[in-house]
């Protein structure tokens, strides 16, 4: 999700400014994104300039909120309208690290995957006990505990995927100096 459509969203509701903006996206977002102040203003400079927001005058405090224009509508029913490419999603991590772990000597790739299935197993434990602590009606916040949930169960079986792969690998000889689109693709299992 880009910060940029999320403040349209919540600016949907009514105008807000920064600190509330800040406060209402990490409420909804289970805290999982935290935003820097700093992130939300230079977000909401942008926002004005493109023409979807517009700052009102200040309040009584000092705080200058911001409204949704005609235009901030349009692009969020459009962002709301539009699905989330693969490719818009931020690089995997742990897809890198672990081709990384297989390509660099001395690397126990399968202490790497163990390393990493425990932790998500303790993450995923502890998503579900969080799930089944919360209420029912903070329906916002359950539908991303439980994305979180699926992804780690996700990430579960690709581990999984991946040490099953590790079982029929068989490494490049001594005398490569660089592993071939061939041997990747037999290491993953795509053959």
């Amino acid at each position: 999700m880009s910060v940029r459509h999320g403040l349209l969203a919540l600016l949907e509701r009514g105008s807000r400014y920064g600190y509330q903006l800040r406060a209402e996206f990490e409420r909804t977002t289970g805290g999982t994104w935290p935003l820097n102040i700093g992130q939300v203003y230079t977000t909401l400079s942008r926002l004005e300039r493109d023409g979807l927001v517009r700052a009102l005058p200040e309040n009584d405090g000092g705080q200058r909120p911001y409204e949704i224009t005609d235009e901030g509508r349009v692009e969020l029913t459009l962002w709301f309208a539009s699905p989330i490419e693969r490719g818009d999603r931020p690089r995997d991590e742990l897809a890198i690290k672990l081709a990384l772990a297989l390509t660099t000597p001395g690397v126990d790739v399968r202490a790497v995957v163990q390393t990493q299935r425990s932790s998500t197993m303790r993450t995923l434990q502890e998503l579900t006990r969080l799930k089944a602590a919360s209420r029912e009606a903070d329906l916002a916040w359950r539908l991303v505990l439980e994305s979180m949930v699926f992804q780690a169960e996700a990430e579960v079986r690709w581990l999984d995927h991946c040490e099953s792969s590790l079982t029929r690998y068989r490494p490049p000889r001594a005398e490569e100096s660089t592993v071939d689109t061939d041997d990747a693709e037999q290491a993953w299992g795509k053959r």
